[in-house]
């Protein structure tokens, strides 16, 4: 164990001191101004890359933290119990209980792979990831309180999110059986029983597995911070705007700007709201709903957790089951 986290520490603190000196670098303004060496887009990407990295890190934190207490303190049996082996029941209970649970789409990750390896099912893991950070209740109200406390589309988002992630659960569920982890993912990294440990042991293991499972997710999100940052410095805002003529191009602009942007979901709304003036609500409910479901960052994370065409073909039925029931539901909102 402590050979693998030294491996995960070098790994990643060659990634960490290269950020940090570059932000260093960039940190004294007025030196850069003066002698004109770096241009100001380069101060942007700074400031934005190190807001999400900010913003993110907290709840990848309490991410592995749960991912940790599942391991050592929840049994398969446990959780097999707890989760119906009536498929429909299974799936409404994942979503029910994502909404319940305050995790972004960051956090959310390492709890989903723990859950998953531990014998819940992939579509029920699924569920979890996508109510997580999408209708929790710090998401609700804070969509409340970004759209001048108007509860309808507070409401619309949680109403309408959560019958897109029954559906996309469904969907999942009738296409993959197995658990759809990496071999890396899936395998038990401590090589031994955590139901063999005193009370202490487990919580000092609990420590090292989080510590553990941190770098492992960090070095991913590092790196979608970093394209997250570059496309909201270099990729026009405006230019994507003005392509978005029409409730099926709005819609398809607002969900490619979510997808692009990476914002964490407790505060997406208040920049969701800033386009409420531009396009139709269910433009707006395209960015508020698609983005906590699948962003660039949490797709870099994504690919390091499961395979490669189970998140290939997650996206696409979260891509065309968002577009297309907002689509549908139109005429009606």
């Amino acid at each position: 164990m402590m050979k693998r986290v030294k491996q995960n520490l070098a790994e990643v603190a060659g990634i960490l001191v290269l950020v940090f000196v570059f932000y260093f670098m960039i940190l004294n303004e007025r030196l850069m101004m003066e002698s004109l060496l770096f241009p100001t887009s380069l101060l942007a990407f700074n400031t934005i890359f190190l807001s999400i990295l900010i913003e993110a890190l907290p709840f990848v934190l309490v991410g592995v933290f749960i991912a940790g207490i599942i391991q050592f303190f929840v049994s398969e049996e446990q959780l097999k119990r707890f989760i119906p082996r009536n498929r429909v029941m299974a799936i409404l209970m994942s979503c029910l209980v994502g909404a319940l649970f305050p995790a972004c789409e960051c956090g959310i990750v390492p709890i989903v792979r723990r859950l998953v390896s531990k014998g819940v099912p992939i579509f029920a893991g699924v569920g979890f990831l996508l109510t997580g950070p999408l209708i929790n209740p710090i998401v609700i109200f804070s969509t409340y309180v970004a759209f001048g406390q108007d509860l309808k589309m507070a409401l619309q988002r949680m109403i309408l999110g959560f019958i897109i992630a029954l559906f996309i659960t469904a969907i999942v569920s009738l296409i993959f059986k197995r658990n759809q982890l990496k071999k890396s993912a899936n395998s038990n990294q401590l090589g031994y029983s955590s139901s063999s440990l005193n009370l202490s042991l487990r919580l000092k293991a609990m420590l090292f597995h989080s510590v553990d499972e941190f770098f492992d997710v960090a070095k991913f999100l590092i790196i979608g911070a970093l394209l997250a940052a570059f496309v909201q410095t270099f990729i026009s805002t405006q230019a994507m705007v003005d392509l978005g003529e029409g409730v099926v191009y709005s819609t398809a602009i607002m969900m490619g700007l979510a997808y692009l942007l990476s914002l964490c979901s407790e505060a997406d709304a208040f920049i969701g709201a800033s386009f409420r003036h531009l396009f139709p609500e269910t433009s707006i409910l395209g960015f508020l709903i698609y983005g906590p479901m699948l962003d660039l960052k949490n797709t870099i994370m994504m690919l390091a957790v499961f395979k490669f065409r189970f998140v290939i073909v997650l996206m696409l039925i979260i891509t065309v089951s968002v577009f297309g029931i907002l689509l549908g539901v139109h005429p009606f909102l």
